[in-house]
This record gives structure tokens, sequence and C-alpha cells, in this order.
């Protein structure tokens, strides 16, 4: 069983500003096990809301991470995305890598039932991708879109990428990635699917989901939306009010707006699927080598609170920033 330890945790304390301060780990308790991190990613989207301090008040408690340290606004211990290999605990389980939802730290301990072993098939590197892959399922489950038609998804980051790969597999489907960034065309080839700008996207699409969290986005996502088609929307705005386009045709088209977030699973799958269950069928999902094409080169832990305004700054072009852990 292991004893004390001191770990190095990454913190965001004010503004822009973040430190890596020490974390004391006292000795494992029961059904628990004692993680060395491997590599984690950074989720761009949330972590730079928190990083600029914009978590409105009222979502303080709702967007707390399961294993988040601090409180909101500042100073906050934040993140869930984080690959390791488990040192002590359950036999079962000792030098088995693992994916769980704690924040950026060298070593942790959390609950056997929190770390998910990895299939021999998914590299832990590419294991990071494993809590945005699981916002991208549960999004599909969500619209549950058919085997065929045309699917726009508005915001080729991590999430809009994960998911345009996920729609690129039903057979039959018509799939574009939409995004001001002509780069992200490399992203859609790697994907077998389609890439447009948003002036050249086609209309008329069964099923439309929106990633980019802005209201330029959210206006494309119900322009390009056929009649009484669904558009999904995942972004989340934090304490931003955004202007939604709802004049117009949209009442006369009768189109259907409505949200996804990953904190529950689906209503068309929850009587029969578990978070665990998702979180290990999006894992499964990592399998495909194409999905490295979203990770960017890895940061060391040591050089985040250097390196996070720049990679989190909205011109970075970075999609998932991988940390490797020495």
């Amino acid at each position: 069983m292991a004893g004390a330890e001191t770990a190095r945790a990454l913190w965001t304390v004010a503004p822009g500003r973040a430190e890596i301060r020490p974390e004391t780990l006292g000795p494992l308790a029961p059904n628990m096990v004692r993680v060395r991190a491997l590599h984690g990613a950074l989720s761009r989207g949330t972590e730079a809301l928190i990083l600029a301090g914009r978590v409105p008040e009222s979502e303080y408690e709702r967007m707390r991470a399961p294993f988040m340290g601090g409180a909101f606004p500042f100073p906050v211990k934040y993140g869930y995305a984080t690959v390791g290999r488990v040192e002590a605990g359950p036999a079962e389980l000792v030098g088995r890598a693992v994916f769980t939802l704690f924040p950026h730290q060298t070593v942790f301990d959390v609950p056997a039932a929190a770390a998910m072993p990895l299939p021999d098939k998914v590299p832990p590197a590419r294991a990071v991708l494993a809590a945005n892959m699981e916002t991208a399922l549960n999004a599909l489950w969500d619209a549950a879109p058919g085997p065929s038609g045309r699917i726009a998804v508005v915001g080729a980051g991590v999430v809009g990428a994960l998911i345009g790969f996920l729609c690129g597999r039903i057979a039959g489907a018509d799939v574009t990635l939409v995004d001001i960034n002509p780069s992200r065309a490399e992203i859609a080839r790697a994907f077998d699917v389609n890439f447009a700008r948003p002036d050249a996207a086609l209309r008329d699409c069964s099923f439309v989901f929106h990633t980019s969290a802005s209201a330029a986005g959210l206006s494309t996502a119900l322009h390009l939306a056929d009649d009484e088609a669904t558009v999904l929307e995942l972004s989340w705005y934090g304490a931003s009010e955004v202007a939604v386009p709802l004049g117009g045709a949209f009442h006369s088209r009768r189109l259907k707006l409505i949200s996804s977030q990953v904190g529950k699973v689906a209503p068309s799958r929850r009587a029969h699927v578990t978070h665990r269950q998702r979180l290990a069928a999006a894992i499964e999902l990592l399998a495909d080598p194409r999905l490295d094409a979203l990770l960017a080169p890895p940061v060391k832990f040591d050089d985040l609170p250097a390196q996070l305004p720049k990679i989190l700054a909205p011109g970075s072009g970075v999609l998932c920033q991988r940390i490797d852990y020495s």
C-alpha cells in the first residue's frame, strides 16, 4: 500500500495566471488507487473560460469537475483528462494504464471505480481524447441522426471534429465539417468527410451540430438546417450573452434548437447505459489511429504555467493540447 507522497498540481490562481503547487498525498486509503500521470490534455474551450475567470457565478456548482480542487473563480485546480499508470491499489489494476477525470497533477489517488483501464488497442497518448470523445458520443445519442442525409458540424475544434468522425461512420451520411479556418480541411480529409467554409457549405441539412462557441457559428448552423431539422447546440459560452437569430424563417421552417451536455447520459440511452459504460464506449472508439491528427505536439507539465495563455488563446490554432509528464 502506498504511503505519503508529495505531488505537483496545476492551479489557476488569477485571470491569465496559473502556477504549479505541491500537494501532499497521505497513505493510500482502501478501495483507492494511486496513479502516476503519463499524459493529459487541456479542454481548450472550458479551460480558456476558467483561466479568464469567466465562469458565471450561477454555474459555480454545476461546472465543478469530478475531482476539482478549490472553488471558482480562483484559485482552482481544474481538468478532466489524465492518463496514468496505477502504482498501488487492487491487484487487478496495478500496472494498468488508466484514464481518469482528474485535473493536471503528477500523481494522485482516486477511487478504483474512477480509473478506467485502457484496452491494449488504445495507446495512452491518444487516450487523452476520451473525455472529448464521450461528449461527442453523447451528442450523437442526443441527435440520433439516421443512415442517410446531410449532416453539418459547425466548428471543427476537438469536439466538433470528433462528431464529424463519428458521423462519418454512419452509412450513407453526407458529412461536412464547417469552419472559418481553412487548415481544418486537413482534419476533414483525415476523417474522410467533407470540409467547407461557412459561406460555401451546403444547406438543407437534416442535422446540424454547433460547437464553435460563437454567435456567428450558431447563425450559420441555423442557416444550414433543412425544414424541421434539428440543430444541436454543444457550445458553452460561460458568462457571455449570445444573440440567437430566431426571426426570419426560424418558426415557419419549424427548426428544432436543442442543447447537449455530457453531464447526463442522453435520454435515449439513460435507462440502460451508465456514465462508466458511456466512457468505456468512448475509449473503445479511440482505437482508430486517424484520431492522432487532433493531437498537438506535447507540452511538458512543468512548462504549463508559462504556456497556458498562449495555448488557450483564440487564435492559437491548437486542437487537443497534449501534456506529457516526466
